[in-house]
């Protein structure tokens, strides 16, 4: 299907970008990487007056170290987040579910702000940046804010971000030494996840002392799994220690049902997902 008519502006900086929302409301429409709206303006779900295009904008690239913390420019694609050796390093949570984030094409064109912004709870980054404990920045006519993950995702599609305002970068804490894996279940490849489980772990010898988990398609938002991080606080790295903490994965969670799979089908693979996952972070 053709989208309907729209004018189209592309930006060379975050103000005029921010001047153009103001001034046409909601009825303009920000464009990223394109790979979640273009569908949308395709199938005429959506029809703004208006596209404003963020590629131009090179301030919203690229990655970098600012203390504690690595710093992640909106507009990144995925592509260049996976394989980046500071990301690898300080936030391997996140290198691992880029691999698993739909296909080459898509992760080339994609964009790590722009993935965030739409907030599909079936997303890959929603989880890792949720058990990370990332921070969005967010610039809008009043000047510059940073959210929490735990306060950014609000509901399905929606986020803290309003609608005269643009995420322009996402601050990740450094998780150096921790181990990570994302663990994802699918029934046909780069497909969206039915459940994913983000985990990082930091060992103390053979004991787990700190677990972050960020649970995937199980509610209208990312999840966190604090019931599984509180069961394994202090626990060895055992199979049956991680099974029995694992069985608490889908505590306060309210999954979907749908045609891949009724919500009691999704509260089983959350728990079997974390136990794999879990280990495999820690190691095991």
């Amino acid at each position: 299907m053709i989208p309907a008519a729209f004018d189209y502006l592309a930006p060379t900086t975050v103000e005029e970008a921010l001047a153009a929302l103001t001034e046409h409301g909601d009825e303009a429409k920000i464009l990223a990487g394109g790979q979640s709206l273009l569908p949308v303006l395709r199938m005429r779900l959506n029809a703004p007056e208006l596209v404003i295009d963020l590629g131009r904008i090179t301030s919203l690239r690229g990655i970098r170290e600012d203390g504690d913390s690595l710093v992640i420019g909106a507009m990144t694609p995925h592509s260049v987040v996976g394989s980046d050796p500071l990301v690898a390093e300080h936030a391997a949570l996140i290198s691992k579910a880029v691999e698993h984030l739909a296909d080459v094409q898509v992760r080339h064109r994609g964009t790590f702000g722009g993935a965030l912004a739409h907030a599909d709870p079936a997303g890959d980054l929603g989880a890792p940046a949720l058990a990370l404990g990332a921070e969005f920045v967010i610039a809008g006519p009043g000047g510059t804010r940073t959210v929490g993950a735990d306060d950014f995702f609000l509901g399905l599609f929606e986020t803290a971000i309003g609608e005269d305002e643009i995420l322009t970068e996402v601050r990740v804490p450094k998780r150096t030494g921790w181990g990570s894996c994302y663990e994802k279940f699918v029934r046909v490849a780069h497909q969206w996840p039915i459940v994913a489980v983000a985990a990082t772990v930091r060992r103390e010898g053979d004991t787990i002392a700190e677990a972050r988990i960020g649970l995937t398609n199980m509610g209208a938002t990312p999840v966190r799994g604090r019931a599984v991080e509180e069961a394994l606080l202090g626990q060895p790295v055992t199979e049956d220690a991680v099974r029995a903490a694992a069985a608490h994965a889908a505590d306060g969670c309210t999954p979907p049902s749908d045609l891949n799979g009724d919500a009691d089908y999704r509260r089983h693979l959350a728990g079997v997902l974390t136990r794999r996952a879990v280990l495999a972070a820690a190691g095991a």
